[in-house]
């Protein structure tokens, strides 16, 4: 690719944008937030991270695993490991179960309201986890305009296994399923109610991963 076009293609007016800040290393490392199997297999191939969305370590082999080999065979090593870097929501306690309503809008938007019917990548991603019934339902109520009801037709168990919500124990069983999946970086957003709990929160994850 070359950026930006040079004379006599485009329009003539890109101009190159020099980086402010110096980084401190010689190479800044390219990380790709790939779904389709193409994608994931090219970002397995040449990106230094791949950053998939609602991520359920359990199922994401049987998604995502041929398209990771297949890209891997062809890595080359100086890129080292992919970085497997999965989002999650997070918040640790045994009263903390009402905090998954809080991450349904998010799943609903992208289930539902994400791209034309029969070309949503998340709806199909929700699909391949086994939820295709209730991705629909959320797909049909969502594009109605009946968002707060797409909203509620959200899974609990759907939220559950693609978050860090629940008592500790549960968390620590969850953050093994996520290393046995091959993730190596989680990126935690809390579903907190003020700094002080956000703080709680990751002290709790980070001592639940030691």
């Amino acid at each position: 690719y070359q950026l930006p076009l040079p004379a006599g293609r485009g329009t003539g007016l890109g101009k190159s944008l020099h980086l402010i800040n110096h980084p401190v290393r010689e190479r800044i490392p390219i990380t790709i937030a790939a779904l389709g199997p193409k994608n994931v297999e090219l970002t397995a191939e040449i990106a230094e991270g791949w950053q998939p969305v609602f991520y359920y370590p359990e199922k994401a082999d049987a998604v995502w695993g041929d398209a990771l080999r297949a890209g891997i065979t062809k890595r080359d090593p100086a890129l080292g490991p992919l970085d497997v870097m999965v989002s999650a929501s997070l918040a640790i306690g045994d009263d903390v179960d009402d905090r998954l309503a809080w991450a349904k809008p998010q799943l609903a938007l992208y289930i539902g309201g994400m791209g034309a019917r029969g070309k949503n990548f998340y709806h199909n991603l929700a699909t391949r986890y086994g939820f295709g019934e209730v991705a629909d339902r959320i797909q049909d109520l969502y594009l109605a305009g009946r968002k707060a009801e797409a909203i509620d037709a959200v899974p609990d168990e759907l939220v559950r296994n693609v978050s860090l919500v629940g008592p500790r124990g549960f968390v620590k069983e969850r953050l093994a399923a996520y290393a046995e999946a091959g993730v190596t970086t989680l990126l935690v957003h809390p579903l907190a109610t003020s700094d002080t709990e956000t703080v709680r929160f990751c002290e709790e994850l980070v001592s639940l991963s030691g």
